[in-house]
């Protein structure tokens, strides 16, 4: 019997980040997610704003995962220079 084979996730395709700054009164969230559209199409969707609120959403269409997920890794390095701290699962 033939058994399909497992993809590892070796790059991440959900990012959650928080910046919390009470000296600031700063409470801040920053979501990157990829996710294919209704086309089949790569896209971006990044959501950010102050936790416990809406926030706003925008969304990147890209030529391919890859150069979504590239895309997503670039944005999350930066929010890391900004002071932002990556949620892992359980926080």
């Amino acid at each position: 019997m033939y058994h399909k084979p497992i993809q590892l996730n070796v790059f991440p395709t959900d990012v959650q980040m928080r910046r919390i700054d009470p000296a600031r009164n700063m409470r801040r969230f920053y979501r990157l997610s990829v996710q294919r559209d209704l086309f089949g199409r790569a896209t971006l969707v990044r959501e950010w704003g102050r936790i416990g609120f809406r926030g706003h959403m925008m969304v990147e269409t890209h030529p391919d995962e890859g150069k979504a997920i590239t895309a997503l890794m670039k944005l999350a390095a930066v929010k890391k220079r900004r002071g932002y701290e990556a949620l892992h699962s359980g926080d």
